[in-house]
């Protein structure tokens, strides 16, 4: 089969679409015929190396797609040949307690297919039947390909661990970027009053489709003083957070006393500095998020394949254009998310 791969860390050019040697199916597994497949800034960090994670070299990157079933190992039950299905990324450990019903993302071996083991951004994928998901008839393959890991990693943030409620006030910064764009549909969904943060103007007026009530620059201003006069002198109760140690201490600012900060990562850097002061005299609260349970991913994903929430594609390009697709991500080129497809499929 051809696959994107890479055998070290490193810029763009160390990315190739070549052959790779077709998956071996095990007894739990699933094969599947990818038909479109997504990034997340995940792979960008993959493919530079993230501390304390060693790849098993030819890595293969992504965490999200899409495709049909073409066999099954001989102890799955869930799932058959013709089935269409898509990715959940996550994959748990550590015994019955983090099974299909629990937490995975609470397991003591938790990691991602893509970031930890080799992932999906290849014509063919062998994957645990626990970590695929049924795609009904009629979702388009971009859709179904790009939807899972940023709307299940949203709507655990926003609704589960953050508890949004209907009323409230929700900054979500860079609502250009995959994570974004989910939370902002979410936050919309969830009845809350949205203010949301891009680059260009361009990239705030899809915010505003997405169902944004409030859009700032923020090349332009600083934020968390916009949100004050956007709030006359309150703040949000919520600001969902996913950059770090560039937005990390506006954030804080830019909260009610009470409120709260949720993160699912840090693509600017990981140690901002804990902000204390504001923490404890404003009694602000700090929450992390990662992933989504299968429950957490199945109930939103029932609202995507419903139409209520939709992916924005901002590009869409074969696999041997990896290169290109890592620039989009990296550059904040465009808005929503990059879809890539094996060239046999186009």
């Amino acid at each position: 089969m051809k696959a994107v791969q890479f055998t070290e860390h490193g810029d763009r050019d160390v990315l190739e679409y070549g052959d790779f040697p077709d998956p071996e199916v095990g007894p739990d597994e699933v094969l599947v015929d990818v038909k479109a497949a997504s990034l997340n800034h995940l792979d960008i960090w993959t493919r530079r190396g993230l501390p304390g994670v060693e790849l098993e070299m030819p890595h293969i990157p992504g965490s999200d797609m899409a495709g049909v079933v073409t066999e099954v190992g001989e102890r799955v039950s869930r799932f058959e040949a013709g089935d269409r299905v898509a990715l959940i990324a996550g994959v748990a450990g550590g015994g019955d307690e983090f099974s299909r019903k629990g937490d995975p993302t609470l397991a003591p071996d938790f990691h991602i297919i893509g970031e930890h083991v080799r992932g999906v951004h290849a014509e063919f994928a062998a994957i645990p039947e626990e970590n695929l998901v049924p795609v009904p008839e009629g979702v388009p393959w971009e859709v179904a390909g790009s939807a899972s890991l940023v709307f299940q990693t949203a709507w655990r943030m926003l609704v589960d661990r953050g508890e949004l409620r209907p009323g409230e006030k929700a900054l979500v910064l860079g609502a250009s970027g995959g994570v974004g764009h989910a939370a902002v549909q979410i936050a919309d969904y969830a009845g809350a009053e949205v203010y949301a943060t891009a680059s260009t103007d361009e990239k705030l007026e899809y915010a505003k489709e997405c169902g944004a009530d409030h859009v700032i620059n923020y090349e332009e201003d600083d934020f968390s003083k916009e949100i004050r006069k956007l709030t006359d002198g309150r703040g949000v109760d919520m600001v969902v957070d996913h950059i770090g140690e560039a937005t990390y201490k506006q954030s804080l600012k830019s909260l009610v006393k009470g409120g709260r900060v949720v993160t699912c990562g840090a693509t600017t850097g990981p140690d901002p500095g804990a902000g204390l002061n504001y923490i404890f005299w404003n009694q602000l609260s700090v929450i992390g998020s990662t992933m989504a349970t299968p429950g957490e991913a199945d109930e939103v994903l029932d609202l995507v394949w419903d139409g209520t929430f939709e992916p924005r594609i901002r590009e869409t390009l074969p696999m041997s254009e990896i290169d290109r697709a890592h620039e989009l991500i990296e550059e904040r080129q465009g808005f929503g998310k990059v879809v890539v497809i094996p060239d046999s499929e186009l």
